[in-house]
């Protein structure tokens, strides 16, 4: 059996017998499923499908693009919007950050165990706080200047130059141009506190304790020209009561900010994550 194994992603309009073609195919070219995932969606009429497979007889393509050939057949018979890439080949993805150093010593300590899917590349910000511990695990750092235009420009530059898939923006805190954000549509996480819409704006915490909020949560989600109303990618919530201070609740916060926005760029790097309008599908 092949020791390289290959994810394909798929989505196409609903239809009986896409299954049975993609895995048929498969099997008339000795691929070795290792793991698949479906969901139909009958609410949009849409289908999503992950495939893990790799070599299993002499029949299986020796190369990648004999294999896309192959699967092209297919492909056009149920107009698939469909992406293939060896598992191994992590994609490559740009780190957004300002001050706060949470999210970013996560990723970084993630990468350097080996426990992210994607591969940090390079990371930028619009402060010179985070330099050292950006450099400290052997990657470039990027200071942004000049006003927001000049910002984003700077950043379209840096993804460029290091042919990254993705930007992650681990607490960034400027606000995208609805015209860089378009530009990155489906290729762009943000992470913030889970109280919005509530608590918009600075201190949110502080206004949550005033409030005598009971859940403490983070959300992950695609960066839209809507603010913060980008389809989710990742949640989560821990549960607070009257005792915990403001300090408290940051701190928890900023634990489950880090979390959540690991698990998201995991999500991405598996190729595990598929848009579906103005929601995802995330497969496990």
């Amino acid at each position: 059996m092949s020791e390289a194994s290959w994810i394909l992603t798929l989505t196409c309009h609903d239809r009986v017998g896409v299954v049975a073609g993609v895995t048929g195919l498969l099997a008339r070219h000795d691929g070795f499923i290792l793991d698949s995932q479906q969901y139909a969606d009958l609410e949009t009429g849409r289908f999503f499908m992950r495939v893990v497979f790799t070599g299993g007889g002499p029949r299986f393509p020796a190369d990648g693009e004999r294999l896309r050939q192959a699967l092209g057949g297919v492909a056009a018979e149920f107009e698939l919007d469909w992406s293939l890439s060896r598992a191994d080949q992590r994609p490559r993805i740009v780190v957004a950050v300002s001050k706060g150093s949470h999210c970013l010593n996560d990723l970084l300590h993630r990468q350097q165990s080996g426990a992210l899917s994607a591969e940090i590349v390079a990371v930028v910000s619009n402060h010179d706080k985070l330099r050292g511990l950006t450099e400290w695990h052997g990657l470039p750092y990027h200071l942004l200047d000049g006003d927001n235009a000049a910002q984003e420009a700077a950043i379209d530059a840096v993804m460029a130059d290091a042919d990254a898939d993705f930007l992650v923006l681990a607490r960034y805190m400027q606000i995208l141009s609805p015209e860089f954000a378009g530009r990155l549509a489906g290729k762009c996480i943000n992470i913030h506190h889970s109280f919005l819409p509530g608590f918009k704006g600075a201190k949110p915490y502080h206004r949550a304790h005033e409030r005598g909020v009971k859940l403490i949560g983070a959300t992950a989600h695609f960066v839209t020209s809507d603010l913060d109303e980008g389809p989710i990618v990742e949640q989560a919530v821990e549960r607070v009561d009257h005792r915990a201070s403001v300090d408290d609740l940051i701190r928890i916060g900023r634990d489950i900010e880090a979390q959540v926005l690991a698990r998201a760029v995991n999500a991405l790097g598996d190729r595990r994550v598929f848009l579906n309008g103005n929601r995802t599908v995330v497969f496990r």
